[in-house]
């Protein structure tokens, strides 16, 4: 599982929350009325140190990160988090990793 994050997306996330350069994103599986990847579960964000992170990924000054016991959410796909200038919100975008 890879996370990228576009430059625009990593500049959304610090406008809205307010962060400096070396915060930290953690993504998380949450509960949902919604559906994300999962029925009943969607990508929560919070910036919080690692605790025991799986797969980091750095952009904008900024680290995004899951931690273990969260992959299960991603188990089969990269995630793609790019800015949508049309909503100026963030979209997830989920691919699923080709099968070797």
């Amino acid at each position: 599982m890879n996370i990228l994050i576009s430059p625009e997306a990593a500049a959304w996330f610090k406008r809205e929350l307010s962060l400096q350069e070396g915060a930290y994103i953690r993504l998380f599986p949450r509960y949902s009325s919604g559906g994300g990847l999962h029925p009943g579960f969607s990508l929560g964000i919070a910036t919080e140190q690692p605790g025991r992170p799986a797969v980091q990924f750095g952009q904008g000054g900024l680290t995004f990160y899951m931690e273990e016991q969260d992959l299960w959410y991603m188990e089969g796909y990269n995630l793609s988090i790019v800015y949508s200038q049309a909503e100026d919100d963030i979209e997830y975008k989920y691919e699923p990793v080709p099968v070797a």
